[in-house]
């Protein structure tokens, strides 16, 4: 499946394999939330978490470590949202290993994510500081470095939208070229098929772990510079 038409009237939309993926999986993701949720409120306090408690208790405190070093006494009132992205994130990573086009590697989901982050940090420094203190904050700490402060803010969004699409876009090459060169060398290819399961667990399973730690370690760095913490 390359993509999906959707029809609305007189016009037809094409909506590619990986946005699909993207809304499936977030789907899947808010229903397991859910009802993780449920379980976790009639969970007994007392008692060690079983079953899909102690998955999300993992999943908790994984996210926590990701940013609580950057955002310290805000960790756990950004938890719920980082959490949730982290989660979404490196499904959408490992969906290679279904044979899927990871999500990730299209340019307008990475796009999409960066530009939420922007908004969250933006936001933040604005609610906390005012439009006053936000245009004040960009000459400090000397008025000339007006012109570097305003390249960071557009380097930002630039650099954890293209770090993500392009690390993970690229592995998906590599893995397709890949099976490309074992179809042409069969049957003489049982090297190659040796090799394989190492370039997924490096370009699907370590760089879905490791991309996803990159983005939200730079993201939540630059939401505590905004809220001053």
């Amino acid at each position: 499946m390359e993509g999906l038409v959707v029809t609305i009237g007189n016009y037809k939309f094409f909506v590619h394999q990986s946005i699909v993926t993207w809304l499936i999986l977030c789907i899947l993701i808010t229903i397991t939330l859910i009802y993780a949720g449920s379980k976790i409120k009639k969970a007994d306090p007392s008692k060690a978490p079983t079953g899909i408690v102690l998955v999300f208790e993992i999943l908790v405190k994984t996210a926590v470590g990701v940013i609580g070093g950057n955002l310290k006494e805000l960790t756990w009132k950004h938890v719920p949202l980082f959490g949730t992205l982290m989660l979404a994130i490196v499904l959408s990573n490992l969906m290679g290993l279904l044979g899927l086009q990871v999500p990730t590697s299209n340019l307008s989901v990475t796009t999409t994510l960066g530009m939420l982050m922007v908004v969250l940090i933006h936001a933040t420094d604005i609610k906390l500081h005012g439009i006053g203190g936000k245009i004040k904050g960009m000459f400090e700490p000397m008025p000339f470095l007006f012109p570097l402060n305003i390249a960071g803010d557009l380097a930002f969004p630039l650099s954890i939208t293209l770090r993500l699409f392009g690390n993970m876009l690229g592995g998906s090459i590599i893995t397709g070229l890949l099976y490309v060169l074992i179809k042409a060398l069969l049957p003489y290819s049982i090297i190659s098929f040796i090799v394989t399961p190492f370039l997924h667990l490096y370009f699907d399973v370590f760089s879905a772990f490791m991309q996803t730690y990159i983005f939200f370690t730079i993201a939540s760095f630059f939401l505590s510079q905004s809220s001053d913490v």
